[in-house]
C-alpha cells in the first residue's frame, strides 16, 4: 500500500512541474472551458472529483442531460457520460468520463480516464484520485449572423483547440458523512494568435472544488441529507457556493433543493430509486436575479444504472 501511495503522491507533485517553466506574459488571451454547472453533482460525483471512482462499490454508469437558460437562443446544452467501478481487490478503482457542451457557435467536448486508490480509515475510506484526458473546443464562425465572409477576425475554418489536461482529488466517505476536494485542471492554455495555443502553468489559474455533507436519520423511513459545494479560484475567490438539502423517504424517493448563492438561483430536485440498480433524477433551476427576465430557468435529467452492487435494501448507499 505504501508503494501505491508514494506513486500517487509523486504523480500529484509532478503535474504542476510539467509546465512550471512557462509563464503568462500577459500578451496572450487565456483559453478556459470553465467548469460546467451541474445541479445533481452529488449523484454524478465523478464529473467533479476523480477520487469518487469506486465509491459506489459497484459498476456505476450514469448519463445526464442539461438544458441551460431555457428560452434563450443558442443557450448551452450539456450532456455527460460516466462509468466507474472498484477492481477485485477493492483498493483500486477505474473510471471513464466524458462531457459534451454546445453553446452558440461553439462545441466543446472532454474525455478523461480515471484512476483512484482507496485506503480504509476508521469507519470509512479515503480515496485519492487522478484523471487525464483532453478538452476539445471548436467554434464555427460561419453560422453567426451579421458576419460577411471573408472576415479577418472570424474565420469560417478556425481549427479546433485540443488541450490535454490532468485533474486530481481526494474523497473521504462513510455511511453518514462525506467530504471531497479536487483540482478540476492543472494546465492552462493561452491563445497566441493565428489559431495557435500554448500550454502553461500558473497557480493563479487554479480552482478548487470542495464538497461535504452528512445524513441525519429521523426514522427508518425518513432521513435528511444536508450538503454544500464551494468552488474557489485563486485569482477570483469564491466562484460558486451551493447549499443543498434532500429529504429521503423510505429510501425510495429523494425530494430537495439547493440555493446557488453566487448565482441567485434556487433548484428543486426529485429522485426516484426504481430498484437497487436504477435511479432517475430531475432538477429545475429557477433564477431569482437579473436572468429571470430573459430565461425560464434550466432543467437537468440524470439516469444511473449499477451492476454488482454490494449494497442491499437494508443498507443503501447515500453518498
Amino acid at each position: 500500500m505504501r508503494n501505491a501511495l508514494i506513486h500517487i503522491i509523486f504523480l500529484l507533485m509532478l503535474v504542476p512541474l510539467t509546465s512550471a517553466g512557462q509563464e503568462d506574459t500577459g500578451t496572450s488571451s487565456r483559453i478556459s472551458l470553465g467548469y460546467p454547472v451541474y445541479s445533481q453533482y452529488l449523484q454524478n460525483g465523478l464529473m467533479i472529483n476523480p477520487a469518487y471512482a469506486g465509491s459506489r462499490e459497484a459498476l456505476s454508469m450514469m448519463v445526464s442531460h442539461r438544458s441551460q437558460w431555457i428560452g434563450m437562443a443558442s443557450a448551452p446544452l450539456l450532456q455527460s457520460l460516466s462509468a466507474h467501478s472498484p477492481m477485485k481487490n477493492d483498493k483500486v478503482a477505474l473510471g471513464l468520463k466524458a462531457q459534451f457542451m454546445t453553446y452558440g457557435a461553439t462545441k466543446e467536448s472532454s474525455i478523461y480516464a480515471v484512476y483512484a486508490y482507496h485506503i480504509r480509515v476508521n469507519r470509512g475510506k479515503l480515496s485519492l484520485g487522478i484523471s487525464g484526458g483532453v478538452d476539445i473546443s471548436n467554434t464555427d464562425y460561419s453560422i453567426l449572423q451579421g458576419i460577411t465572409l471573408p472576415d479577418p477576425v472570424f474565420t469560417p475554418n478556425d481549427k479546433a483547440y485540443t488541450m490535454p489536461n490532468v485533474t486530481a482529488g481526494a474523497y473521504y466517505f462513510e455511511k453518514r458523512f462525506f467530504a471531497g476536494l479536487s483540482v478540476p485542471a492543472f494546465m492552462s492554455y493561452l491563445n497566441t494568435g493565428n489559431g495557435n495555443i500554448e500550454m502553461t502553468h500558473s497557480l493563479e489559474a487554479y480552482s478548487f472544488i470542495a464538497t461535504t455533507g452528512g445524513l441525519i436519520t429521523f426514522s427508518d423511513d425518513f432521513k435528511f441529507k444536508p450538503s454544500a459545494l464551494v468552488q474557489y479560484s485563486v485569482s477570483e475567490g469564491v466562484e460558486k457556493l451551493d447549499i443543498n438539502g434532500n429529504f429521503i423517504i423510505s429510501d425510495l424517493i429523494w425530494v430537495g433543493g439547493s440555493w446557488r448563492c453566487t448565482e441567485d438561483v434556487v433548484v428543486g430536485l426529485v429522485q426516484a430509486n426504481l430498484n437497487q440498480q436504477l435511479m432517475v433524477g430531475f432538477s429545475y433551476d429557477y433564477p431569482l436575479g437579473k436572468m429571470n427576465s430573459v430565461t425560464k430557468g434550466s432543467i437537468e435529467i440524470v439516469l444511473r444504472y449499477e451492476l454488482g452492487s454490494k449494497v442491499s435494501a437494508a443498507d443503501p448507499r447515500y453518498f
